[in-house]
């Protein structure tokens, strides 16, 4: 597959050659949701908190006598039949509880995936050279233009390219992100996704194309361990 590189301009300058075998040949559909579904329950914070009958505030004596006042029996006011009262089934669940799992191995077969997905989308944006001489919204607000991105974004940068992030972080739909840490969760939850040709080239050959036996170990198919 070939994918068109464009200057800051959004003037064509040359082509990306990216192997589809290599992102997994076709879309799995099923593969990445179940990697969306886990990053989104990993952010879950599980902080929720509800009251019991034993922790509201107030008397535990009953309210009046059981008979002779012609009114239905009651309890304490602390009773979840009244307002005011506890929860019957108090939340008290912990981040943990949320928490969902997958092998290392699937996560990167989907990530690897999600980039397919979008490429065959044409929803990838590989810039030559994302470099700015200095910290300037209006400079990568005309990038967005130039590039005809007028849907959410997410920006892969590299750590160190600080002048790009803070060009980037103050514009309406725009997220930017490590693209070293680039995954399914930060590509399909945005439409367009802007990258470096040198930073996706970096991710493809990073540590997520190990998605054989090799990744679970952190050793690379020769024995060498995984910068």
């Amino acid at each position: 597959m070939e994918v068109p590189v464009l200057n800051i301009k959004g003037q064509k300058v040359g082509s990306i050659s990216v192997d589809e075998q290599g992102l997994g040949g076709e879309v799995n559909p099923a593969l990445i949701k179940q990697a969306f579904v886990r990053y989104h329950a990993n952010q879950r914070q599980g902080s929720s908190r509800t009251k019991k009958r034993s922790e509201v505030e107030g008397s535990t004596r009953k309210l009046y006598r059981q008979k002779g006042t012609g009114n239905a029996r009651v309890g304490p006011a602390r009773t979840p039949t009244r307002r005011g009262g506890g929860h019957a089934h108090s939340k008290k669940r912990e981040r943990e509880h949320f928490r969902l799992d997958m092998p290392i191995k699937m996560r990167r077969k989907a990530n690897r995936n999600a980039l397919l997905a979008k490429l065959l989308d044409g929803e990838v944006r590989v810039i030559d050279s994302l470099e700015f001489a200095r910290p300037q919204t209006r400079a990568f607000r005309e990038l967005l233009e130039a590039c005809q991105i007028n849907r959410s974004c997410v920006v892969a940068l590299a750590p160190e390219n600080a002048n790009a992030r803070l060009s980037a972080r103050n514009l309406d739909d725009v997220t930017v992100c490590s693209s070293r840490q680039l995954t399914c969760w930060e590509m399909l939850n945005h439409r367009f996704m802007i990258i470096s040709k040198a930073d996706l080239q970096a991710w493809i050959d990073g540590p997520s194309r190990l998605t054989d036996k090799s990744a679970k170990s952190g050793k690379k198919a020769d024995g060498t361990e995984v910068a």
